[in-house]
């Protein structure tokens, strides 16, 4: 939770250091990025209440929607982790739990990174630009392959369950973000 705050501190921080745009102007440039995602109304559910401070900038939509897929990779790392602890598990589900919390983990610093190397590449141009939008989509792809690559411990019949499926469905949705994320990058970067 804390650090869903400070998301909001930091879009909150950007929002006033910009010039203000019309709320229903920045509700629809939203709809409208998230129109060209394979997700686009967890898209839109996503990055709605951070319309003041997206306003119409790809550039900040794209950055936004890395911070929402970061924010939720930590959210399900930390979920995941605790399923480590719950008793009982048999020794394949302890397992499968262990490889997912390490690719969430992998996930994380992966995602970081695209959002540091976004918020960090100033006004760059050219070829500068280019090396910095690959390293951000390199590492968001990374991030996406790792939260899919999760779930595969967890394949086959004897992995049914409770635990099974509240992992899936955090899961699922940190992937579904994320690749969102990656296609508003990706517009981003067609854009300059």
């Amino acid at each position: 939770m804390a650090r869903s705050s400070l998301i909001l501190l930091f879009l909150s921080l950007v929002y006033i250091g910009s010039e203000a745009t019309s709320p229903v102007a920045a509700s629809n440039f939203i709809k409208a990025s998230c129109s060209g995602t394979k997700y686009p109304a967890l898209c839109i559910q996503s990055l709605a209440a951070f319309a003041p401070s997206i306003q119409q900038s790809p550039r900040q939509l794209a950055e936004t929607a890395l911070w929402v897929s970061l924010d939720r990779a930590r959210d399900t790392q930390a979920f995941v982790s605790k399923m480590k602890k719950f008793r009982g598990l048999k020794k394949r589900e302890y397992e499968a739990i262990q490889d997912c919390a390490e690719e969430m983990s992998e996930g994380v610093d992966r995602l970081s990174k695209s959002v540091q190397e976004l918020k960090h590449m100033g006004g760059a141009k050219g070829q500068d630009f280019l090396w910095h939008i690959s390293n951000v989509e390199t590492w968001a792809s990374a991030a996406l392959t790792d939260e899919n690559t999760c779930f595969d411990g967890f394949a086959g019949k004897g992995m049914d369950g409770k635990i099974k499926a509240s992992i899936r469905a955090r899961v699922i949705n940190v992937a579904q973000v994320t690749s969102n994320a990656l296609s508003l990058v990706n517009q981003f970067a067609s854009k300059q």
